[in-house]
């Protein structure tokens, strides 16, 4: 019996045919051996194809046996990427398909597992049922995500026409895209975008209320995350907009009633909706666009040091004093390198200077901090970010006014006296609509906090009147 087992080991066709002719019934007998596994199995595990087909048409039934972790040969063989091997035990016993080892693996698992596509293609055209079983609620395109296998599962994709079974959750409710983008697999997920079926359910949420979107984010960052969100939102894919908390399930409604239910309407209605969208919407927008804030603050900063290195109307280019060159050097001397316009317009220059600076020293504030590693996630870091941009931009475009103002002839003010005040009214209102939503949404946090600190306070004072002897030790 140990030379069946060393012939298998070897793959040697002649030892084997020497055994049989010595005894015809040694086959037969290997399962009265203490041998865990079957000469099949070793062989099958080798890639020894001759000595696999002499042991099948020897002895068949061997193709039906299991070793001590309940693994046929047929598992052996797809995890190693056997093909003709598999041909020929799929060709004794195609059962054998849908039978699992001791760890709830058929033999399409383990070839998805190791990325074998023709042992993948020879098990589906043998059980094409096998493709819907599944392993601790993972289907093969899960394992094949999982384990990074791109071809594998485009071969998948292309043998399963179930559009229920391609977008199916596991016991998380992940599907094959909400895995691809946890674990960041750029050309698997650009793959899966270009499956229409896939693509209609990019914004399948998952038992904790996450869309594929909001996975990556939770992800730790890398190079990949900003192209990969890209990728995903160029594809429709949204973030949900209420996540469930991870150590709650979503409860399932009792009964679903087709009653159609009016929104509520009216002034109330839409107040309550203006106050919901400032108190939840913009709290993380610095965080999620760094990059474009610190490309606006890096220009204006630019922009208003050049307008000092080269100010409106120019410099001048030698000196002048008692009003040689200019009426307007009597007064001061004008020394070559100075603005001109601060001496024929000193109190328009003035405020040019003013807007122009506050500009300037914002637009570095909001760089520093970006740079610093300031966290900007908080509340307070938010409201000063943003109060500091808001007087950033509205600086800069009053120094870009009182610019205009200097540099344009006055009969052409004349004609565009108009601009003026429409500038003045839309600035207003802009301001003060941002200004009200940022008060009322600084109104609701302090008044949240003030409330838990009552309740605090409250429940303090509940426990003194409880316990009181022990807050006298404390």
């Amino acid at each position: 019996m140990r030379r069946v087992y060393k012939a298998a080991i070897k793959g040697c066709v002649a030892s084997l045919n020497t055994l049989l002719q010595t005894d015809q019934l040694i086959l037969n007998k290997i399962s009265l051996t203490s041998f865990t596994e079957t000469p099949l199995h070793i062989s099958s595990l080798l890639g020894h194809l001759d000595f696999t087909q002499a042991i099948l048409e020897k002895c068949p039934k061997m193709a039906s046996e299991f070793d001590s972790l309940k693994r046929s040969p047929l598992h052996l063989a797809s995890a190693e990427g056997h093909v003709k091997i598999v041909k020929a035990l799929l060709r004794a016993n195609n059962d054998v398909c849908l039978v699992r080892d001791q760890d709830g693996r058929i033999p399409l698992h383990l070839a998805a597992m190791r990325g074998r596509v023709e042992v993948i293609q020879e098990l589906i055209n043998a059980c094409p049922q096998s493709t819907k079983e599944l392993l601790d609620g993972d289907t093969v395109l899960h394992l094949s995500v999982k384990y990074n296998h791109l071809d594998a599962l485009m071969l998948l994709v292309e043998n399963i026409k179930d559009d229920e079974l391609i977008n199916k959750g596991n016991q998380d409710g992940n599907t094959i895209l909400h895995i691809a983008s946890m674990l960041k697999q750029l050309e698997t997920i650009r793959y899966l975008l270009s499956v229409p079926s896939i693509k209609a359910k990019v914004n399948t949420i998952n038992r904790i209320g996450f869309a594929a979107l909001d996975l990556l984010d939770h992800s730790p960052k890398d190079f990949k995350s900003p192209e990969i969100r890209d990728i995903l939102r160029e594809s429709g894919a949204k973030k949900a907009t209420t996540p469930t908390p991870s150590n709650f399930l979503p409860i399932k409604p009792a009964a679903i009633f087709t009653v159609p239910i009016k929104s509520p309407s009216g002034p109330k209605a839409w107040c309550k909706k203006f106050i919901n969208y400032i108190e939840h919407q913009g709290s993380n927008w610095i965080e999620e666009t760094q990059g474009t804030l610190m490309a606006v603050a890096t220009l204006i900063a630019a922009m208003t040091f050049q307008a000092v290195i080269s100010p409106p109307g120019g410099l001048w280019q030698e000196d002048y004093t008692n009003g040689a060159g200019s009426s307007s050097c009597k007064k001061y001397p004008c020394l070559a390198g100075t603005a001109v316009f601060g001496y024929t317009y000193e109190s328009a220059f003035e405020l040019f200077l003013i807007y122009n600076s506050i500009a300037f020293v914002g637009s570095l504030m909001v760089v520093f901090l970006i740079i610093s590693g300031f966290p900007l996630q908080n509340k307070f870091c938010t409201w000063v970010l943003t109060a500091v941009m808001c007087t950033t931009v509205y600086s800069a475009a009053n120094a870009y006014v009182m610019s205009m103002d200097m540099v344009t002839p006055d009969h052409i003010l004349r004609r565009i006296d108009w601009m003026h005040p429409m500038w003045a009214f839309s600035w207003l209102g802009s301001i003060v609509v941002v200004s009200l939503s940022h008060i009322i949404r600084f109104f609701i946090w302090c008044t949240r906090r003030l409330s838990i600190l009552r309740h605090q306070k409250k429940l303090l004072r509940l426990q003194q009147l409880k316990n009181p002897d022990e807050h006298l030790n404390v």
